[in-house]
């Protein structure tokens, strides 16, 4: 991750430096000009989280990969390690992944291909798969959540605790007003 440099002022006999900037105040700076009857506020706070996701996307390929996961494959098995006690039906996993029955079957024949899960029927309704969690799918799940944390703090290291605390809250607020009807504990 790169950081911004800080730019000194251009006044001769002057050493204060000023705030660096990012790329979205030059974008900002030109809309002002072109179009200097446009607030452009909105375009500073979601340009800068759509920015940021591509850097957080990138760490999670990065800490994927170093575990041998794809995304999806960390998804599933994530799903699975927070269950509780490893197991799912195919129908949890499919809610939890938010994929069809066609591409969750695809996804747990190549799951149990490469070991990381076996699939059963329940022993409590004959009818329902249950999706365990191999101890090689556990193995890597938790390899990769390490990898992903670690680089999650490494984003996160300019902040200092309580910008942290204050950015949690604001980004939990604002994605309350998308998903209002989202479930206690998700």
């Amino acid at each position: 991750m790169s950081s911004a440099s800080t730019e000194h002022s251009e006044t001769p006999g002057a050493t204060a430096p000023t705030a660096p900037s990012d790329e979205v105040e030059r974008i900002v700076r030109g809309w002002a000009s072109a179009r200097p009857d446009l607030d452009t506020r909105p375009l500073e706070v979601y340009s800068r989280i759509s920015r940021l996701a591509r850097h957080l996307e990138s760490a999670r390929r990065e800490a994927f990969a170093g575990a041998g996961l794809e995304g999806w494959e960390f998804d599933m098995l994530s799903a699975l390690r927070r269950s509780g006690d490893d197991a799912l039906s195919a129908g949890a996993l499919m809610q939890q992944t938010l994929v069809t029955s066609g591409t969750m079957t695809a996804r747990l024949d190549k799951l149990v291909a490469k070991g990381l899960v076996t699939r059963a029927r329940s022993p409590r309704d004959g009818r329902a798969v249950e999706v365990r969690l191999h101890p090689e799918g556990a193995a890597r799940v938790d390899a990769a959540m390490e990898s992903l944390l670690a680089a999650e703090r490494e984003l996160l290291a300019p902040l200092g605790d309580g910008e942290e605390d204050l950015l949690i809250r604001l980004l939990r607020e604002l994605l309350l007003t998308f998903e209002a009807d989202a479930r206690p504990g998700d």
